[in-house]
């Protein structure tokens, strides 16, 4: 099974795909992708809506999980990050897969163990499970976690 995890953002949409074989996970690829922070908002959103479906026809994943938004002290941000997070869910469900969401306290506590985990433990449990892998950036590394903790929420609902 092929498993995509999203980190959606505005300004930088991490993406991260892994394979399940049983309870066995192999890195397939991972990256980001930006947008022109000066084009309008509605051309932000279809650039990012754009380069999701590349990535999804290339990989052609099962299974997508997106990061829920968390509330930003800056409303405007959050809004932005919600209209970034429903591109990312249009792209997965429109590509016919299932789509789950994760709390980002559940996605330290699936990869580190603990819900308060910083950035540079994912990264470095993101290297242990999956040697070799090359980040491509911190969005990147988060959505990987993302799809990890979804490839194991598969497994114990089985």
């Amino acid at each position: 099974m092929i498993i995509i995890g999203l980190d959606p953002g505005l300004t930088c949409t991490g993406w991260g795909i892994v394979a399940k074989s049983g309870s066995r996970l192999s890195h397939v690829a991972n990256g980001q992708i930006r947008t022109d922070a000066k084009a309008a908002m509605a051309d932000r959103l279809v650039e990012l809506d754009a380069a999701l479906t590349d990535v999804i026809l290339h990989h052609r994943p099962d299974a997508g999980a997106v990061e829920e938004v968390f509330v930003n002290v800056n409303p405007q941000s959050t809004l932005k990050l919600g209209q970034a997070r429903g591109v990312a869910m249009l792209s997965l469900a429109r590509a016919g897969m299932p789509v789950a969401e994760y709390s980002t306290k559940v996605v330290k506590k699936a990869l580190v163990g603990t819900g308060g985990a910083e950035k540079a433990q994912i990264q470095a449990m993101l290297k242990v499970l999956l040697p070799g892998v090359k980040l491509a950036g911190e969005d990147a590394s988060d959505a990987l976690a993302v799809a990890i903790t979804h490839a194991n929420m598969l497994g114990s609902h089985r």
